[in-house]
């Protein structure tokens, strides 16, 4: 039995047989180069081709994972289409009289390089998909053949790494799981494998070069831990471990149509953040109160060019809808930092994490504000959707935002378009100036919710992207605590609700702490939930 230690990217158990996955290998040069015509020729009748494939993955991959999903294959047809692409792939082949194949391998290095150069993670992962697009290119360069996927079906998927867009070929439904030696629990890969439910572990260091002699693998998504050929104790061990886990999920799942109430009778909803409209089935399925956080910079991320006003107004109606009743409460744009789209073009910052990121990108840009607030307003009219300003240090930023929403909802008015003219606005409190000054923001707001992720950072001077300050990163420090009890108190006063929608709302630990507190809401990801009603019921504050 070999035992190897990485990180978890979907928490869950699973067992397969081995199969080496070696579609990432190296490009080897074979036959000799045509004229500089004719292998310029022979790239651009691939490409041609790629993108007629990567036009019908997109159509199989809305069916399969959504539109979040099948997004990535709009964004490899985009890089395909650029120029800087094309011309360092032709200018290679005019320069060094070489086989298209080489080219296309050397530009995919070259931009790959650049893209992991950047101080942006995001960004960084973008390389792996000039890697994706390019190999796309280099194998119908080749044979020009559909690759057969079907040899994984029931296996443990094994490899140094794997692109999203094999991922979507790939059998998934009868795919166990997914072992990589290198990997990130950033790229899209981990982001299809946590929409897909197969349990995933990144970062493992074996170089999963050929089969061998190995038949079985099983996955500890909990820990991480990945067994290959494990010993018949450990997979008992495992099996009871899969077992529980199943029985634990059914019983959680008797609490989804339930109200979030004390055993005392306090009531304290619980909502659900998501990214996209995709995400509203894991919201049904754990039967979330409303929508505490959608992030609507993820529809922004991804895209080459901003999303117009008609595709943000559809994504937001689609929620509300859906949605019926239930409250939503949909951010307004959060980019920068950690979150970046090249066609912003932001500028290079020394400290992003204090930089021109969330509403002060809006302010900049009223433009693109104002694009996102119609788009809001128009969607109001199909449901319960509030408004929210993220990163909100002054009253004049809040001023400020309210005056924009006002000119476009007059704008709306003037062209006899519908919107909910009572649609509430909130600010989120994410930084220790407006926890200290929400007794005079809350004059200006329907509602608060309090960032925990931010409000950390910011209070403790711990960069939330910093690994090695983890131990820094004390979300239950009594600063922290401090402040979010002083934004529920000026809250309450001015006759407003506060809630929460950071990773602290899902710390069971803190669950009758901020009862106590007397928070009216928590928001949390979607399998947070039901582990987080099941407290909450558990709770009698009388005692």
């Amino acid at each position: 039995m070999l035992i190897l230690k990485g990180t978890p990217v979907f928490s869950d158990i699973a067992t397969g047989r081995f199969a080496v996955f070696c579609g990432n290998s190296e490009f080897e040069e074979k036959g000799k180069a045509g004229t500089p015509a004719e292998e310029i020729e022979r790239f651009r009748s691939a490409r041609t081709a790629a993108l007629a494939e990567l036009a019908e993955l997109y159509k199989s991959a809305v069916e399969k994972v959504g539109q979040s999903g099948a997004d990535l294959f709009e964004a490899h047809e985009m890089m395909l289409c650029d120029d800087d692409y094309i011309d360092a792939v032709e200018t290679r082949i005019k320069d060094g009289d070489i086989r298209a194949e080489m080219a296309v391998d050397a530009a995919a290095k070259r931009i790959s390089a650049a893209f992991r150069a950047m101080d942006n993670a995001y960004m960084r992962e973008r390389a792996a998909d000039v890697f994706d697009i390019s190999n796309r290119v280099k194998r119908l360069l080749g044979s020009g053949e559909t690759r057969d996927f079907s040899a994984y079906d029931g296996a443990v998927l094994c490899a140094e790494d794997l692109y999203a867009s094999d991922m979507l070929q790939l059998h998934i439904g009868t795919l166990a799981g997914i072992v990589l030696s290198g990997g990130s629990v950033n790229s899209h890969t981990a982001i299809l494998a946590q929409t897909l439910g197969i349990p995933m572990i990144v970062r493992t260091g074996m170089p999963f070069t050929e089969a061998g002699a190995h038949k079985t693998v099983l996955i500890d998504g909990f820990t991480g831990t990945v067994y290959i050929d494990p010993s018949e104790a450990i997979q008992k061990d495992m099996e009871t471990k899969k077992n529980a886990y199943d029985k634990r999920k059914l019983q959680l799942s008797r609490l989804r149509d339930s109200v979030s109430r004390t055993a005392d009778g306090r009531k304290l909803p619980v909502f659900a953040n998501i990214g996209s409209p995709d995400n509203l089935l894991q919201v049904e399925e754990n039967g979330a109160e409303g929508i505490g956080l959608f992030r609507s910079e993820f529809l922004y991320l991804d895209k080459e060019d901003y999303p117009t006003e008609e595709e943000q107004f559809a994504a937001y109606k689609e929620v509300a809808e859906k949605m019926g009743a239930r409250p939503v409460i949909i951010r307004t744009l959060d980019m920068g930092a950690d979150k970046q789209a090249a066609y912003f073009k932001l500028k290079k910052e020394i400290n992003p994490a204090l930089g021109m990121r969330a509403v002060r990108i809006s302010l900049a840009r009223p433009d693109l504000f104002k694009t996102q607030l119609r788009a809001l307003c128009r969607a109001s009219a199909f449901g319960k959707i509030s408004v929210m300003f993220p990163l909100i240090v002054s009253l004049e930023e809040v001023l400020q935002c309210k005056a924009l929403l006002q000119a476009v909802q007059a704008e709306l008015k003037a062209q006899h378009l519908t919107y909910d003219e009572f649609m509430q606005v909130g600010i989120m409190i994410e930084t220790p100036a407006a926890a200290l000054i929400s007794d005079v923001l809350a004059e200006e707001a329907d509602f608060f919710s309090i960032g925990t992720n931010d409000l950390v950072q910011y209070t403790l001077a711990v960069d939330r992207q910093q690994t090695e300050l983890d131990a820094l990163f004390n979300p239950r420090h009594p600063a922290v605590l401090r402040l979010i009890q002083m934004t529920v108190e000026n809250g309450h006063k001015a006759g407003i609700p506060v809630g929460i929608c950071g990773d602290l709302g899902a710390d069971l630990t803190l669950t009758e702490t901020f009862l106590r507190m007397g928070v009216d809401e928590l928001s949390v990801a979607p399998a947070a939930i039901l582990p987080l009603r099941e407290k909450i019921c558990s709770l009698n504050l009388s005692k």
